[in-house]
Formats: C-alpha cells, sequence, structure tokens
C-alpha cells in the first residue's frame, strides 16, 4: 500500500532552469529517484551541457540549451522535446530572474525581463506543452507541473526588487488557476517558494551564508536535499493529492518568523 510513494520510476521530467542552483538540485534530486530521463534548459549553451555531464553521473540527464524569455524560446523547446518524446511526467518552471533598483530609478527593462521570465514563460510553456503532459497523465498517475516561486511572493523582502515581489506572487497565483483547470486533464500543478538557498540567484545566502542563518528560524540556510526533497514529494506519488498549493521550503521564514525576527 505504501511502497515506491517517492520513486520516479519510469519518469521523464524537463527542468528549467536547471544547470545550477535550484533547478539542478531538483534535477539531481530527480536521477537519484528512478527519474528515467531528465532534460535540463539553460539560456547559456556551455553551462547547461557541462551541468547534464555532470548530473549523468545519476542517470540519464539530456542538455536543450534555450533562452525561455521569448515564446519563440518556448516554442523551440517544446519542439525539441516533443522531437524526442510522446509523453511528458513532469515539468519544473524554474528559470527565472531578478532586478533590485531604487524606486525612483527602476526601470522599464528590469520590470519586462523579470515579468517575461517568471511569468510569462511559465505559463506559454506550460500552455505549448499541454498536449504532451496530458499523454502522460491518467487517473493512476497524473502528470505534474511545478512552479517555482519564491518567499518574496509571499513575504517582502527588504530588498527593492519590485518586479521580482510582483512576479513571484503572481506565479503563486497563476499555479492555483493553473490547477483549476488543467485537473481535469489529471494534470497536477503545484508550486514550491524557496527560501534561503545558496545559488546565483540569491547571493545573500550564497556569500553570506552565517548571517542568514541566524536569522533562519531553523538556524540554517537549505541544502541540496531540502530543495530536491520537496520537489520530489510533488513529482511522486506521495504528491498525487496535493493540487493548487505552493509550498515554503524556507527553514520557517514566510511562516515561522515573528516580527523583529524573533524565533
Amino acid at each position: 500500500m505504501f511502497e515506491n510513494l517517492f520513486s520516479l520510476d519510469g519518469r521523464v521530467a524537463l527542468v528549467t532552469g536547471g544547470s545550477r542552483g535550484i533547478g539542478k538540485m531538483i534535477a539531481a534530486g530527480y536521477l537519484a529517484h528512478g527519474a528515467s530521463k531528465v532534460y535540463i534548459t539553460s539560456r547559456k549553451a556551455e553551462q547547461c551541457n557541462a551541468a547534464a555531464d555532470e548530473l549523468s553521473k545519476l542517470g540519464t540527464c539530456i542538455s536543450i540549451p534555450q533562452d525561455l524569455s521569448t515564446l519563440d524560446g518556448c516554442r523551440a523547446l517544446t519542439d525539441e522535446i516533443n522531437a524526442r518524446e510522446e509523453k511528458l511526467d513532469v515539468l519544473v518552471n524554474n528559470a527565472g530572474a531578478a532586478w533590485g533598483a531604487d524606486f525612483e530609478e527602476f526601470p522599464e527593462s528590469g520590470w519586462d525581463k523579470v515579468m517575461n521570465i517568471n511569468l510569462k514563460s511559465p505559463f506559454f510553456l506550460t500552455q505549448m506543452l499541454h498536449p504532451t503532459l496530458k499523454a502522460a497523465a491518467s487517473d493512476a498517475r497524473p502528470a505534474k507541473i511545478i512552479n517555482i516561486s519564491s518567499i518574496d511572493g509571499i513575504r517582502l523582502n527588504p530588498g527593492e526588487t519590485y518586479s521580482y515581489h510582483a512576479s513571484k506572487a503572481a506565479l503563486i497565483y497563476l499555479t492555483r488557476r493553473l490547477a483549476a483547470r488543467l485537473i481535469r486533464d489529471r494534470i497536477v500543478v503545484t508550486g514550491i517558494a524557496p527560501g534561503p538557498f545558496a545559488s546565483e540567484m540569491n547571493r545573500a545566502a550564497r556569500d553570506f551564508p552565517d548571517e542568514l542563518a541566524k536569522i533562519t528560524p531553523l538556524g540554517r540556510i537549505g541544502v541540496d536535499e531540502d530543495m530536491a526533497g520537496a520537489a520530489i514529494y510533488l513529482a511522486a506519488k506521495a504528491g498525487d493529492f496535493v493540487v493548487g498549493d505552493t509550498i515554503a521550503v524556507d527553514g520557517g521564514h514566510a511562516y515561522a518568523s515573528l516580527p523583529g525576527g524573533e524565533a
């Protein structure tokens, strides 16, 4: 009855932004838990290819470099996946961007870049890959879409990252709306809101982990297993009945921090 709850045996997954940081953590976790094939994509081909070579020590990992900030890029990736696979079991919309600037000087370019990659692209890539995901879905084994948001979409960050805050909050609500539509096709849509993980995007966690650990209720920043564990749970049978929710994986920042940073 409780066998294979966290197994991804035979599953084919696509992780956008999978060459580094959170995306790479998720891809590694999927391979370690039996995924038959994990595709990763990122804008920089050399970095994407190198990551796939490294991850291939765990299982079959294939690099498809692509810039997903445009619809043409989303179409190109969809065409490449469909040329290789008849069905797709798991889509992780992780590719993202951030921009910080003073309110008085915040530029249109910083708005458009972040909104395009963080919000527009997940929607249209999901739309384009819908038939491929639907082909994998069944009552017994739904297909999965996992949108990677941020705790900055749940609570405020002191940084002036206006478009990032807005895009991640919107992605959480988009996750709910997509879940309501796609569940009829037995495609389960959920999300993860990461907190402090050392990555290129989260430079505070990367460069000042000890300082950030002190203001994290759990007393440390996130490690690879924390992110992989949540993503495996949602992609596997264990997470089949979780629909539309976005789980904060953040050591307590979003829901267990008292005013003034007291634990």
